[in-house]
């Protein structure tokens, strides 16, 4: 998920990025479940973020959505690079150089099978998933996790996978 905001890299006040964060679990393909919106993905759908290592110790980011009106898919690259401690899942990410954002992993599954991201303000909230739809009551603990850390959870846009 791209995030054009730059500057700050610290979590939102009272939230915190998961701790024990393995990097090499995390790498590979997700499916975005649910977002708050903004102008770089609205209208998408089917959207997925795949993390790949690159030789040189960056993450190669790759965003993908389907945008129904055209009738074509779009694609963003990107950049990340851990901040802080190894263990902390906290990036920094660029899709627009020289911009970059914070990349918050707020809750994760000890499977690594779904995950929330923020950025450094509220307005940024992503659930992700390994696959294309996620347990209805791991969603609804996952939306609950949220609004109880200040997220508007009722202007999430939950994501189409056809």
């Amino acid at each position: 998920m791209s995030i054009l905001a730059g500057g700050c890299f610290s979590p939102p006040r009272g939230v915190a990025p998961v701790s024990d964060f393995d990097l090499d679990r995390y790498l590979g393909k997700w499916y975005e479940i649910a977002r708050l919106d903004h102008s770089f993905e609205r209208g998408l759908s089917r959207v997925t973020a795949e993390y790949s290592l690159r030789d040189h110790g960056d993450i190669l980011v790759v965003n993908r959505g389907y945008d129904e009106l055209r009738d074509e898919w779009s694609e963003a690259r990107g950049v990340a690079r851990p901040i802080g401690p190894p263990d902390l899942a906290s990036l920094k990410v660029a899709f627009f150089w020289p911009f970059w954002g914070a990349y918050h992993v707020i809750a994760l599954d000890a499977d690594y099978r779904w995950a929330m991201v923020t950025s450094s303000t509220r307005d940024y909230l992503w659930i992700l998933s390994r696959r294309p739809r996620l347990d209805p009551a791991v969603l609804d603990d996952l939306l609950d996790q949220a609004a109880r850390q200040g997220f508007a959870t009722e202007r999430l846009i939950f994501v189409e996978h056809e």
